[in-house]
């Protein structure tokens, strides 16, 4: 669906949506494949390797039939002190990952540090600058399962210092819940005043995730007392803003809460605190309401590595793209070409015999050592490894620059868990936003659209967003600012 649309950056506009379309159903039909992307596209195993994938796949259903719960990655954002880590501790509480007992050492550790408001974040917030400045600095992981699902929270900084750290959480994830604050003065803060709020919410979709939770949370705060038009006043300055960023409204649930007390995480409180909200908790819509995930088990092997280590071996952990992995399997490492052994499988940190598309990973592997990797490496089969390269053209939106950007201009690439400096080789064209012309130009400046070829002094894994959507799009930063956003049309070199 293209839908005509602005994006609001302060007192700016920029028509985001006919700007750039990242969207895996929006790949332009003029958008032409090389030989070697259709016939990743169209790949087709080899006998041996089609009768494993059946042997693997049959385990997989009847592990299903067993028991295996659906894997979903979710990512927490939103501005600094919205209560993110304090809601991801307060769902571990409700599904039974952390007991009371260990509630309570929280409470009583938090207590000690002048900190006691702060006790559920703990869960998450593990290490003891987090812990010392109450924000969460790494992307937080942890674990709570409902009925029918799996749910790895990644819980983002919300800080703009950490917003780096942030994108990395939301390649990864495949269900975002943007956490508001309601308490007086915090949204305006987050949202108006050029808070995290617009940026985080810009990034996830940049980043693919399609289905949008809005939490707002501090309902229960004196300054609101669960005041509907509160509420309402939030959603009718928010709902705007995402839909110019694409998001569709089937997309998008709000669901008011309290991430303290637990109210409408997990069960409703009771009339005479909250009578106006009448639909589902946030636990039940996750569970019974969400659609299920799309997971491509046939494709060829593409683990997008986002950390490393050492024990007793070399150990690699990120997530499954596509695929299935097994123990004793032989995969290659891109970009440098390696040929490893899986000796060991880990999924959601669980020992198995392999692992499957959309799983979170951990590989004990033989035949690298850990040093010689580096985020952002990836994981392939041996006979379809993926696309690497320095050299590439994209198509490019504009959102925030102090002036234009041409030829020699340098800057940092995010894409899937790579981060790369790079520099603008040259303008190929612009796009006219209304007819979609594109013109020969030099220069390009905020708000516009165009195509340009960037290069990198090193080679990196990426595909183009035609063949492989996940690693194909990307956003530019300087300064501490993302200043556009784009998609991988071609690999030159």
């Amino acid at each position: 669906m293209h839908i005509n649309s602005v994006l609001v950056c302060g007192a700016r506009s920029v028509c985001l949506s006919s700007l750039i379309s990242l969207n895996e159903e929006n790949v332009p039909v003029t958008e032409k494949m090389s030989r070697e992307d259709a016939k990743r596209r169209e790949f087709k195993p080899p006998f041996e390797i089609k009768r494993d994938i059946l042997k693997w796949m049959t385990q997989y259903n009847e592990e299903k039939n067993d028991g295996r719960k659906e894997r979903v990655n979710i990512v927490f954002i939103g501005h600094v002190d919205a209560g993110k880590s304090t809601i991801g501790g307060q769902l571990m509480y409700l599904t039974g990952m952390v007991d009371k007992r260990t509630l309570e050492k929280y409470e009583k550790e938090a207590k000690e540090k002048g900190r006691e408001s702060w006790y559920l974040s703990w869960a998450l917030d593990t290490n003891e600058e987090e812990r010392d400045k109450g924000k969460t600095v790494e992307v937080g992981r942890a674990f709570f399962e409902t009925e029918e699902k799996h749910f790895t929270i990644l819980d983002a900084p919300g800080h703009k210092s950490f917003v780096p750290n942030m994108i990395a959480g939301a390649t990864q994830a495949d269900l975002s819940v943007l956490v508001i604050s309601a308490r007086k003065g915090e949204f305006e803060t987050g949202f108006d005043r050029g808070g995290q709020t617009r940026e985080h919410a810009m990034l996830v979709k940049t980043a693919g995730v399609r289905h949008l939770i809005i939490l707002v949370n501090k309902m229960d705060d004196p300054t609101v007392e669960w005041d509907q038009s509160r509420y309402i006043e939030i959603q009718n300055k928010l709902t705007p803003y995402l839909k110019k960023l694409g998001f569709r409204s089937e997309d998008i649930i709000y669901i008011p809460c309290s991430g303290l007390t637990g109210a409408f995480l997990k069960e409703r409180p009771s009339a005479e605190v909250c009578a106006w909200y009448a639909g589902c908790c946030f636990l039940e819509y996750i569970d019974k309401m969400m659609p299920k995930m799309s997971r491509d088990f046939n494709g060829p092997i593409r683990a997008i590595i986002a950390d490393k280590y050492s024990d007793m071996g070399t150990v690699v952990i990120g997530k499954l793209e596509s695929g299935v992995i097994a123990k004793g399997q032989n995969v290659l490492l891109m970009p440098n070409r390696t040929t490893v052994q899986v000796l060991q499988t880990f999924a959601n940190d669980v020992e198995t015999d392999q692992v499957y598309a959309g799983d979170n990973i951990k590989l004990k592997i033989k035949g690298v050592e850990d040093l010689d990797i580096l985020a952002g490496f990836v994981v392939c089969s041996v006979d379809v490894p993926c696309r690497a390269g320095r050299v590439f053209d994209a198509e490019v939106a504009l959102l925030e620059l102090k002036s234009i950007i041409c030829s020699g201009y340098s800057c940092v690439l995010h894409i899937h868990a790579a981060i790369e400096e790079v520099c603008v080789k040259k303008i190929i064209c612009k796009i006219d936003k209304k007819t979609g012309e594109k013109v020969k130009a030099k220069y390009a400046k905020q708000d516009e659209k165009c195509i340009m070829r960037l290069e990198s002094p090193v080679a990196f894994c990426l595909d183009t967003f035609a063949n492989f959507p996940q690693m194909g799009r990307f956003t530019l930063r300087d300064e501490g600012k993302t200043i556009a956003i784009g998609k991988v049309v071609k690999i030159i070199e």
